[in-house]
Parts: structure tokens; sequence; C-alpha cells
């Protein structure tokens, strides 16, 4: 099989969404490496990458926009990736975006089958395309770490009585994104849940936190029910999901005037005594305590 063919046995697999035949269009010990995988994967994990892909984006292609092969069987495939992001992407919400990615692969081909594939693509202009923000930071600097944060607030305005406190380190970057993914999905039942306040969850580095705001002790023990949370737990005690975790519900012990500054006068008053500012400004939409 030539070069050229073997590349073509490799991408025809990708656009047919077939994970068995793409492990197979490489030699046994072959590598596959993008922006995304953190290094080199064997065919193995490439088939599992892949049906993560094409989860996210089922209706997956790519275009071909060129091809050249140069001495010793190396080619430089040029391509349009297409797809309408329907499935979580790294632990991400589906945000329906339709994207077309342009990128680049370099493909070594040895006795007819494909020994190497080093992917080339912008991952800024793939979250650009998705609508998702792409923030551009430092991991470290000196004594300060930096991530992410997501938050989920209720609708109501009552205030907090109790806040519960996690902690999970996971164990690899791969680890982190599955954790997400647990934690998301929790997400999205706590707002049915009476007397949830907000939710706040960081990412920083391996170690995943949050922060869950009640109105009482009471409430914050209804997500302990919650399947996705109840599963996650037996995943951590039967050494499945983390190196390290812990969990705590603290109960209020004082609580300061929600206090809010005119935006007219610059006067400070207390909503809770005082409806309206003096001044007689509109009082705008109340803030919530979290």
């Amino acid at each position: 099989m030539s070069a050229i063919a073997a590349a073509r046995r490799y991408l025809d697999a990708w656009n047919g969404r077939d994970s068995g035949a793409l492990a197979a269009s490489f030699r046994p010990g072959g590598t596959y490496e993008d922006p995304n995988t953190n290094g080199p994967i064997g065919p193995g994990p490439l088939a599992n990458y892949a049906a993560g892909l094409w989860t996210a984006f089922p209706d997956l292609r790519f275009d071909e926009l060129g091809w050249q092969e140069a001495d010793g069987g190396e080619i430089t495939f040029r391509w349009l990736m297409r797809g309408t992001n329907r499935g979580s992407l790294r632990g991400l919400p589906p945000t329906g975006a339709t994207i077309a990615l342009p990128g680049v692969d370099v493909i070594t081909v040895c006795d007819g089958a494909v020994e190497r594939v080093q992917g080339y693509f912008d991952r800024a202009t793939l979250m650009e395309q998705l609508g998702v923000m792409s923030v551009v930071q430092p991991h470290v600097a000196g004594p300060v770490h930096f991530g992410v944060c997501t938050q989920v607030r209720s609708a109501s305005q009552a205030p907090p009585g109790a806040v519960s406190l996690t902690m999970i380190q996971a164990r690899s970057d791969q680890e982190v994104q599955r954790i997400r993914e647990i934690s998301r999905r929790i997400m999205l039942e706590l707002p049915a849940m009476p007397g949830f306040l907000s939710f706040q969850g960081a990412v920083v580095g391996h170690r995943l936190t949050t922060v869950t705001v009640w109105e009482s002790a009471e409430a914050a023990r209804q997500v302990m029910h919650e399947a996705n949370h109840r599963q996650a737990s037996i995943d951590m005690l039967e050494g499945r999901l983390g190196s390290a975790f812990n969990a705590s519900t603290w109960s209020l012990a004082r609580l300061s005037d929600l206090r809010v500054r005119c935006p007219n006068c610059g006067r400070v008053r207390d909503v809770s005594a005082e409806r309206a500012c003096g001044c007689g400004a509109a009082t705008g939409e109340r803030p919530a305590y979290w």
C-alpha cells in the first residue's frame, strides 16, 4: 500500500466514525498527537479520543484541502474540520455551534501503515467558534496558582444559612475532565432543590473545589441523595476517582447586613431596613447575598 493510500485509509476511518478502523490504520507502537492530547497517545487511546469527538460532533468530518508527499513516507495533509457541537467536549456543555476549523496533520507512513500523526490546529480558534470563553493566563506565577471557576445561582434572595465545601484532588488531566463532567451534571440538578442558593466550582491544576450556599444545613443534605453525587462518592471511596477528597457543611455563625450603594448619590444603605434610597433614585433590582 502506498503512503498516500495508507494516509487516506486513516482519513476515511475518521470520516466514517469507525474507531476500530482508525486504530487498525496504525502500525503497532504507532502514535497520534495534537494540542488536546497532552502528548503522544497510542491507537487504543486514540480510538477513545476520537469517540469523544464523535460524541461532541455527531456530524464530524474532515474536508480535504491538500496533500503533499515528501521523501521517507511523510505526508502533509491540510484539512478543515466541520461539525455541530451536540455533545460534551472536554467536560464542557454543548453549545450547538457549528465549526469550520482549519488544521494540518503531518503523517508518517511505514510499510503501508501509519506510524505517527502530528496534528496542528489553533485551540483558541476552536473555542472561539464554539462560543466558549478562552482565558489566557499562566498556570503558576510565584506563589499564585491560576484556574477557572463556574457559577450557578437560584432565583432566591433568601439569606444564607449554611455553606457546603468540597475538595477533590485528581490524579491526571483526564480525571480532572471526568470530575468536571460529573460536577456539571450535579450543578444542573441543584436549582430544583428547595433551599439552594448558589454554587461555585473552581479548578486549579489537579485540585477541584466547590462552594455551595444553602438556606439551612438541612437543605444541604439533599445533595447526598442526588444520583451523580452518590455515585461519585462511591467511586472515590472505592478508589476509582481522585487521590484525596473532603466534604463538609458549615452552619451560619454571623450574617452582616446586605448593603447596596446608590448609583445616583453614592450612599450605602442596608436594603433589609431601607427599601429605597433617601435621594429618591430608583432602587433597581435587589442583589442576592450570593
